[in-house]
């Protein structure tokens, strides 16, 4: 017998009442109201019943969501503002309750939504933490226990013992994730907390979630960071304007959750209606995210190769502004063909861009990422304040990337995009996902370790116990 889910919503709707005016709010359930009694004659109750409902028009928050995610499974909802991510995560943990629809939230559930909001600012970080790990469900015994590693965690020094009225954000954030985080959950739901603190602070709540994982945990994810979504989870779901238009591979729902949020304000209604609906497979790459290459290699040579068969079948292309590229490539130095790559061997990536319109203040880009979806790194052709100011319909450009190939072996993709000023702030004119592919052979004789190459040069000295600079440090 399969294993129940441990979060289920079934057609869960949330609407929120618009009242027409101030007035309306008051007098408008009270008509309605009125218009239920038993002894109102059965005209004036009906026309109560409709000033009542002419008052106010509903706003669904969420609409029809049904979603089901795994024991151990991590789902990641994507969404502009305003499309119901945080309704849904408060749903599911029980703050808010749905208009239609059922949820099952099985096991215990932590959410770290609004990071803090139980704090009493008088109060101080230590006495903050027993009263909120209390809330939590933890008994005096485990807030005693785990204290010292909340503290820890939180890492804001002697600060725990003053009112958290003196704290900085970062600090207040910082002792509320240590909080909320150190609960023995079943299921944790995570609403953007990850971008907390400094660099390093964040790493560590990125360490914890993936302990989490770990031990078999649920977590459902909300960011707005398509990196975070597609190196922690396991699906992906996109919302937006309260309905759920897209479930699968997080690559995938990031392509089109992008494909949306830059697509023309003409074109917005029919792409949603093409989403609504579709499939993982029908978004996105089959695994592995494009094809391995089976058809006839040249002949190896110190720049590289060309399989003709080593083409990404996960292209996706953004609706055009003003511009439009063309096929993407990847060459030599001397012009030659090549998609099987040398490691640490130099290397263009080209495109062809033609401009059906007048356009302004235009850049073009690259980005590498791994099969995942994980973005590597990239290049634009300018800074902003440094862009081509015009460039006119009916103009070709030829857009050219020398890269050395600095990454471990296995396959990656290429984006391509042009970017420029529409209504007064830059955005996509063009793109298109996964526009390319390549494959960088194995060296065995390679040193790197890792994904990326760093060109780190090792040196081992005999009979020394620490570098001058080090000593130096001690001295």
């Amino acid at each position: 017998m399969s294993t129940p889910a441990t979060i289920e919503l079934d057609r869960v709707s949330k609407a929120y009442s618009i009242w027409s005016s101030p007035a309306a709010r008051l007098h408008g359930p009270l008509l309605g109201r009125l218009g239920q009694l038993p002894f109102v004659p059965r005209g004036l109750a009906r026309r109560c019943q409709r000033l009542s409902q002419e008052s106010f028009k509903p706003f669904f928050a969420l609409r029809d969501v049904s979603l089901q995610v795994r024991p151990g499974e991590t789902v990641g909802i994507v969404g502009r503002n305003g499309s119901g991510k945080s309704t849904l995560l408060q749903i599911v943990s029980g703050i808010l309750a749905p208009t239609s629809g059922t949820v099952v939230a099985r096991g215990r559930v932590a959410a770290l939504l609004e990071l803090g909001a139980g704090f009493l600012p008088d109060f101080s970080g230590r006495e903050n933490i027993q009263l909120n790990s209390a809330i939590l469900g933890l008994s005096r015994a485990e807030v005693e226990e785990r204290s010292p590693g909340i503290i820890a965690f939180a890492d804001i020094g002697e600060f725990i013992d003053q009112p958290v009225r003196t704290y900085s954000s970062g600090m207040y954030v910082r002792l509320a994730f240590a909080v909320a985080a150190s609960v023995d959950a079943d299921v944790l739901i995570v609403d953007e907390a990850l971008a907390v603190g400094d660099e390093a602070f964040q790493r560590k709540c990125f360490a914890r979630l993936r302990a989490f994982q770990q031990v078999g945990g649920t977590i459902l994810f909300v960011s707005h960071s398509a990196a975070s979504i597609v190196e922690l989870c396991d699906r992906a779901v996109l919302l937006d304007q309260g309905e759920l238009l897209l479930s699968g591979a997080p690559k995938a729902v990031v392509a089109q959750y992008h494909r949306l949020i830059y697509a023309p304000p003409d074109r917005a209604a029919g792409l949603r209606a093409e989403l609504r609906g579709a499939s993982a497979r029908s978004a996105g790459a089959p695994a592995g995210g494009g094809a391995t290459g089976t058809g006839e290699i040249g002949p190896p040579d110190e720049e590289g190769l060309f399989d003709p068969l080593l083409v990404p079948h996960s292209t996706l292309t953004y609706e055009s502004r003003g511009a439009l590229i063309g096929p993407a490539r990847i060459v030599t130095p001397g012009g030659r063909p090549a998609n099987v790559l040398r490691a640490r061997g130099e290397y263009v990536y080209e495109y062809s861009v033609r401009f059906t319109r007048d356009c302004f203040n235009v850049r073009f880009g690259m980005l590498i990422k791994t099969v995942s979806g994980l973005e590597l790194g990239g290049a634009v052709s300018s800074t902003a304040a440094a862009a081509t100011g015009c460039l006119e319909a009916g103009t070709d450009v030829t857009v050219r990337f020398r890269f050395r190939c600095l990454l471990a072996a296995g396959a990656y993709f290429l984006n391509a995009g042009v970017v420029g000023s529409v209504d007064g702030r830059e955005t996509y004119l063009h793109r298109v996902i996964d526009a390319a592919m390549v494959r960088v052979q194995p060296d065995p004789d390679a040193l790197a370790t890792g994904m990326v190459d760093f060109c780190a040069e090792p040196e081992i000295v005999v009979g020394t116990s620490a570098a001058p600079a080090d000593r130096a440090l001690v001295d």
